[in-house]
């Protein structure tokens, strides 16, 4: 069954697939539907996260369906997810920041995804302006 995702960031300079903890509950993952990823990462804030492990789930974009390999972190973000150049790649695509859209080519023609450019400035205002507990 689909579940439309809303607040997916497309990150060009980042080669991973980050699953917030907003979606990894709206899809009704557990942890025994992980697989383990230990490698930490580093948050936009600068600290260190530990993943919780690793999904692997076919996303649609338009009319494409790819596999994407998310690593799900239980840290805060206005996002939903992060797609990165992997997922760009697969789909051949590219990314247009300024007019929020994402170009790819299929069966002959050029695909496009538009995004939102109200939600993205909501997005940005509320990672600016959220306090991290200490």
């Amino acid at each position: 069954m689909g579940y439309d995702v809303r607040r997916v960031m497309v990150d060009q300079g980042s080669c991973a697939e980050i699953m917030y903890p907003d979606l990894y509950r709206g899809l009704n993952l557990k942890s025994k539907d992980l697989t383990v990823y230990d490698s930490p990462l580093v948050s936009f804030d600068g600290k260190v996260v530990i993943p919780k492990g690793q999904i692997r789930l076919p996303i649609q974009a338009g009319s494409e369906t790819v596999e994407v390999d998310f690593i799900v972190v239980d840290a805060y973000s206005p996002y939903t997810a992060i797609v990165a150049r992997p997922w760009l790649h697969t789909l051949r695509a590219i990314s247009l920041t300024l007019h929020q859209k994402v170009k790819y080519p299929l069966r002959g023609r050029i695909e496009e995804l538009v995004g939102s450019q109200s939600v993205a400035r909501q997005c940005l205002v509320s990672t600016i302006s959220h306090r991290p507990t200490a």
